[in-house]
């Protein structure tokens, strides 16, 4: 019997330890297997010499209106660089020079890597503008409009003797001719500010005082005066003689006012606000009723058809206009996020249906509300005590004066509502404010018997259009009885 003599190609030696996987394997085909792996080898070997002899470019850094100049226009002027000097126009060859410094034609490869900063280019020098581009270029120079100053201390000072530190009264009113009213315990003091003189308007028994409110009438010559006896009382401060006293309003003190026309409206420690027509004799015209505590603050919008009241029950009520001479009207909004009195109210001048209320010193929240739906917009902690609110009629800015317990003035910027400034000067609550009837003096007045003036909202940038005249209330007042 023969030995079985095994075949070529299954024959394996021991692999010796310096030999390679590759040739192990090699080792382990068939001879036709061996030719094929020999072609497979020498591919991929051909293709990885390749790509190691390649660049490949990052396309994405490449510069390709470079590129494309360089090719089309470039090259023209390169070739023939008399025919363009002969043929082409001054503005031309400056618009080309431009073109090239802002192609950076001076580089030496067109890749324009993102690593490295770009070379500033100045797109317009000045000797190849026209005159009509130069203004343009000047007014886009123009420099930024310098930040406004805002002096920190007060223009002003006044002695207020006497006056009532009660956070829910309104002593102190700026009419529209440049007069402010005081309310000093029973006495009520005019000081114009275009002259600088005080006088006297009247003093109150001692059985109807203390004045608990004051307002202007929008003619800036009638004010209306609140009593702690509940009534009120009309002035010509002209001639300083009294017009009229409205009676049987409130059963309490009225310590809030405001008009609206030629109707004006009281808020009393009663809980009630009423209209009254001046103009005729049975004057109660209509009534809201909302409250439970003492109304402590009363604005009615520019457009004259929002009140908006604040009162000691934390509640702040928007009402309509047109339900003013209802004696059943109901409220469009009652607005509950404050939790302590809410005194100080004021209407956006510059954004319809915009209210901003401040909170007492459980509160101490400056809140915005949307009054076309209700909505609340944005509350700020200040801090502090919120007595009473101002906007700025020529920029976006808010003033608040606080009381405890750090009694300042604060600017914020609205609507980001950054502080802007911090006005110190008064020791004690900063209870009362009113603003001169160009928008830019502030005056505040304090339990520490001092009336300060501030100038922290600066001169308008541009003179307004004269407003229309508001018809004077009291124009036919021989006729109120």
């Amino acid at each position: 019997m023969e030995a079985e003599t095994p075949s070529e190609g299954l024959i394996t030696p021991s692999p010796s330890p310096s030999s390679s996987s590759s040739s192990i394997k090699r080792r382990c085909l068939c001879p036709v297997q061996k030719t094929l792996f020999r072609r497979k080898t020498s591919r991929e070997n051909v293709i990885f010499k390749t790509l190691l002899d390649r660049f490949i470019p990052n396309r994405s850094a490449m510069d390709f209106d470079y590129a494309h100049y360089m090719l089309t226009e470039g090259r023209k002027v390169e070739e023939n660089p008399k025919s363009t000097e002969t043929y082409t126009s001054p503005s031309k060859q400056a618009y080309r020079k431009v073109l090239a410094e802002t192609f950076n034609m001076n580089r030496s490869r067109i890749l324009a890597f993102k690593n490295k900063a770009p070379t500033p280019v100045d797109l317009f020098p000045t000797g190849y503008l026209s005159a009509d581009t130069a203004t343009t270029t000047s007014d886009l120079q123009k420099p930024v409009k310098p930040r406004r100053s805002i002096p920190q201390s007060s223009e002003r000072t006044l002695d207020a003797p006497d006056i009532l530190d009660d956070f829910y009264l309104n002593l102190l009113d700026w009419g529209s001719s440049n007069v402010l009213s005081i309310a000093l315990g029973n006495t009520i003091y005019l000081w114009d500010a275009s002259n600088g003189a005080a006088s006297e308007l009247v003093t109150i028994d001692d059985e109807d005082g203390p004045v608990t409110s004051v307002r202007w009438a929008p003619d800036g010559r009638h004010i209306a005066v609140g009593l702690n006896n509940s009534d009120v009382q009309l002035w010509d401060s002209t001639s300083e003689r009294k017009l009229r006293t409205l009676k049987g309003i409130h059963q309490m003190r009225v310590g809030s006012l405001d008009w609206n026309n030629h109707i004006l409206t009281t808020g009393g420690m009663d809980g009630q606000i009423n209209n009254n027509d001046v103009r005729v004799r049975s004057h109660l015209i209509g009534t809201y009723r909302g409250h439970h505590q003492e109304v402590c603050g009363l604005k009615w919008s520019d457009s004259g058809q929002q009140l908006a009241s604040g009162g000691n029950d934390n509640l702040v009520h928007i009402w309509d206009r047109s339900s003013c001479n209802s004696q059943t009207a109901q409220w469009l909004h009652r607005l509950e996020n404050h939790t302590a009195a809410v005194k100080a109210l004021a209407w956006c001048p510059f954004q319809a249906n915009l209210l901003a209320s401040g909170g007492g010193g459980g509160d101490q929240c400056v809140k915005f509300w949307n009054t076309h739906t209700g909505a609340l917009l944005n509350s700020i902690d200040t801090g502090s005590q919120v007595c009473a609110l101002l906007w700025n009629k020529n920029e976006r800015e808010l003033l608040s004066a606080h009381g405890f317990s750090q009694n300042q003035l604060t600017l914020w910027k609205y609507p980001a509502m950054s502080k802007l400034a911090k006005l110190r000067g008064h020791t004690s609550r900063v209870l009362f404010m009113a603003q001169s009837p160009d928008g830019c003096t502030v005056a505040s007045a304090a339990g520490d018997e001092t009336l300060r003036f501030w100038n922290v909202f600066g001169t308008p940038a541009t003179t307004k259009p004269a407003q229309k005249k508001t018809p004077e209330p009291f124009a036919h007042f021989s006729r109120i009885r």
